[in-house]
């Protein structure tokens, strides 16, 4: 694709952003970006129709416009790929409002990107639970372990979405972040030394349909999770609110003909309702056997290297420790294994031992990486290290 293509494709994408259809029209009718902008005034005035609004955009100061954003992307090693050219994911172009560009930063070529068809992305909430942080990262790490080795999608936001990023990246698996802003930008800000750490891993990516310069606004969001959506093969809803963003991803992907699973919740947990009520319409499949997802998402080989039990794991870093010691770290990790989300202060009453025991303890099996734990000390087990 030459670079006038490419600057015509920049100024169709900046231009139909919220009504990419119409774009796809255009390009359909006469041949490539490029074409558009090539076609006399008369001809365009007629593919328009009167009193367009978008008519007078077609114009070379719009051009000139992208090539002055195009020269500083390439100057900071971003790519620009257009619909219908090799580096442009194949499932996304399947869709009706698949945007005309996408904006890319990456170490891998577009090209090798999308060669992996095994993209899954996986949703939910900002508010995050324990329960769902804990089954997010077993959903990734269980999805490590098959031969395909899937690309990880999320986007980007705070809860299940970096949840889902942080454990591609820990278990081994590649992770593409759709970003609801510029590609000049990173939101939220406190995730940018994740996304340092995406753009520098191959196969991994940062994209988004946004021209440079795009601040976060609420509408944005809703146009971000389409691409979620379009580029994954089957999209995984972790935890969300009946009508939470994660929930409106699934229901895109379900419009596109895509598997949909869910993690099922408490029915009263309002986190969990977006699921269950995906459940419960049919739209979803519920996640319930871990060893069987990867073969309900297509993804073949899966083989789990064994894991050694709570009580080895304990014995092997605490065993010099003194008998009383290794006893009440293994009481208190049990404990965390069948209560996720419990406190020190309701070990303590449950296992009947001092207070100022088991926070130690606590405190001496985060730091040692056997289990995690929130502000408010709710804990749970650490899939990353186990």
């Amino acid at each position: 694709m030459d670079d006038y293509e490419i600057l015509c494709g920049i100024t169709l994408n900046r231009i139909f952003g919220y009504e990419p259809s119409a774009a796809r029209a255009l390009i359909r009718r006469f041949g490539s970006p490029g074409a558009v902008f090539s076609q006399s005034p008369g001809t365009l005035d007629e593919a328009f129709g009167p009193f367009n609004k978008f008519r007078p955009l077609i114009c070379s100061s719009e051009l000139e416009t992208s090539e002055r954003e195009w020269a500083s992307l390439k100057a900071s090693g971003c790519r620009f790929v257009a619909l219908g050219t090799s580096g442009y994911p194949t499932l996304l172009a399947e869709c009706e409002d698949a945007p005309v560009g996408l904006y890319i930063r990456s170490l891998t070529p577009p090209e090798e990107l999308w060669q992996r068809q095994e993209c899954i992305s996986i949703v939910g909430t900002r508010d995050i639970s324990p329960y769902g942080k804990d089954w997010t990262e077993k959903i990734v790490r269980a999805l490590s372990f098959t031969e395909q080795k899937p690309v990880i999608v999320s986007g980007f936001a705070i809860g299940v979405d970096i949840t889902a990023h942080l454990a591609a990246l820990a278990f081994g698996l590649p992770t593409i972040a759709v970003l609801p802003v510029g590609i000049d930008s990173i939101y939220p800000w406190r995730h940018r030394y994740v996304a340092e750490q995406i753009v520098n891993t191959p196969g991994c990516a940062l994209i988004t349909d946004f021209p440079p310069g795009t601040s976060p606004q609420a509408f944005n969001f809703l146009r971000r999770n389409r691409i979620i959506a379009g580029i994954s093969r089957a999209t995984i809803l972790a935890e969300s609110k009946a009508k939470g963003g994660g929930t409106m991803t699934a229901r895109l992907a379900a419009s596109y003909g895509r598997d949909v699973f869910c993690l099922p919740g408490r029915i009263d947990d309002l986190r969990s309702a977006g699921c269950n009520r995906l459940i419960q319409e049919k739209i979803a499949e519920p996640i319930t056997e871990l060893e069987a997802l990867p073969g309900q998402l297509g993804l073949k080989g899966s083989a789990q290297r064994s894991t050694p039990s709570a009580r080895e794991r304990l014995d092997q870093c605490y065993s010099q420790a003194g008998e009383d010691t290794l006893n009440t770290m293994q009481q208190v990790y049990s404990l965390i294994c069948e209560h996720r989300g419990i406190t020190p202060e309701e070990i303590s009453r449950e296992l009947d031992i001092d207070f100022g025991r088991v926070s130690a303890a606590v405190s001496l099996l985060e730091c040692d990486g056997f289990i995690n734990t929130d502000l408010l000390r709710r804990c749970c087990i650490d899939n990353k290290k186990f």
